[in-house]
């Protein structure tokens, strides 16, 4: 089963034309995930080997205008390449409350149906994720509000015992939000895949007598057996450890995280990606304005001891390695200072339209 990640803006504040605002898909089975949606994510797409209309899920970090603005845009152009399907599963949109009011504006006051179902899911953060005099209570917006029919999705409060939010779990994965600290309340996602059944042991199988045939399925798919002679084989018997699943975290614009949950959440994960908005140099300046350096990102890479460390949402100011003209400030510091911390383990900068590959384990 594929799984990949493609970026397709990694710069912060605005776009621009070296870099997009904050946006990347996760694939995995033939659906696109998004999680952010800056200004210009739609024209991204078209430039990028994705489908737009694959796109079953959406996850917003946080309501600063260069991670969702570009959200109403594209849903009208999905809906534009749509035709109507009562039968259609709706889009599931997560993100922190207030989002399905912004979204339901939007469409109300630009007079635009989507053709297609969407469900929007709200996070309700704690005054704990960003300065006090920064946190706005928007429980009240849709108190009088009528809200189109199937938008009005779940109220997702923080589990007190597990410090996280639960999004989704199926028989294959879970998705899980976490808090994160920034000017106004942010949040991270992990996604991690369920572990697998192990290996049939066939040398075990045949040494007791089992040759390959039905018996084999059922054993693998979790049902003991009684052979002729009366022996009974279960599953652990002859099955080898579970095979763990993939685990991707996403982490919003932050200074640090809010609560244990994420440390424990994105420990030994695949894949990381946090934001270093600005170098080392001004760590002062991105904490003032809830962002991370090099170091910053690294430190929490370090601390959960991840696999694979993507350094994203640069300031405008660090242009991509291949464009960088004279005068303008190189982004390899960021990859050095990155890695420095972790003794040289290698560290990725993302770049629009990169794309990231993340195999199965064996």
């Amino acid at each position: 089963m594929s799984m990949d990640i493609t970026f397709l803006g990694t710069g912060s504040a605005y776009p621009s034309p070296t870099r997009g605002a904050s946006a990347l898909v996760l694939r995995r089975e033939g659906e696109c995930w998004l999680f952010d949606c800056g200004e210009g994510t739609q024209t991204q797409f078209m430039k990028s080997h994705l489908k737009a209309g694959r796109i079953t899920k959406i996850f917003i970090t946080h309501l600063h205008g260069d991670h969702f603005f570009g959200l109403p845009g594209l849903l009208c152009t999905l809906s534009l390449q749509s035709s109507p399907d009562l039968n259609k599963p709706p889009v599931d949109i997560y993100g922190p409350l207030g989002l399905r009011n912004f979204i339901w504006r939007s469409m109300e006051l630009s007079h635009s149906q989507l053709l297609f179902p969407y469900t929007v899911h709200e996070l309700v953060p704690t005054r704990d994720q960003c300065p006090a005099e920064e946190f706005r209570d928007f429980s009240y917006l849709d108190r009088d509000e009528v809200s189109p029919e199937g938008a009005q999705g779940r109220i997702l409060h923080l589990d007190p015992v597990e410090d996280s939010y639960l999004l989704i779990e199926d028989e294959q994965l879970v998705l899980k939000a976490f808090r994160l600290c920034h000017r106004i309340p942010s949040f991270g996602f992990v996604v991690e895949e369920k572990p697998r059944t192990g290996k049939l042991n066939v040398q075990k199988l045949k040494d007791l007598g089992v040759q390959p045939g039905p018996l084999y399925g059922k054993l693998k798919n979790g049902t003991a057996v009684v052979l002729e002679n009366g022996v009974t084989i279960s599953p652990s018997d002859v099955l080898e450890d579970p095979i763990p699943g993939r685990k991707i975290c996403i982490l919003g614009d932050c200074s640090g995280v809010v609560g244990d949950a994420a440390m424990k959440l994105c420990c030994e994960a695949d894949v990381l990606i946090h934001e270093a908005t600005l170098n080392d140099t001004q760590e002062e300046k991105a904490r003032e304005h809830g962002h991370s350096t090099p170091k910053m990102a690294a430190d929490f890479a370090k601390l959960c001891k991840v696999k694979k460390l993507v350094l994203t949402h640069f300031s405008q100011r660090y242009k991509p390695a291949a464009q960088r003209g004279e005068g303008d400030t190189g982004i390899t510091e960021l990859k050095r200072q990155a890695e420095s911390v972790l003794d040289g383990q290698e560290v990725t900068l993302a770049e629009d339209f990169m794309t990231i590959e993340i195999p199965m384990k064996k």
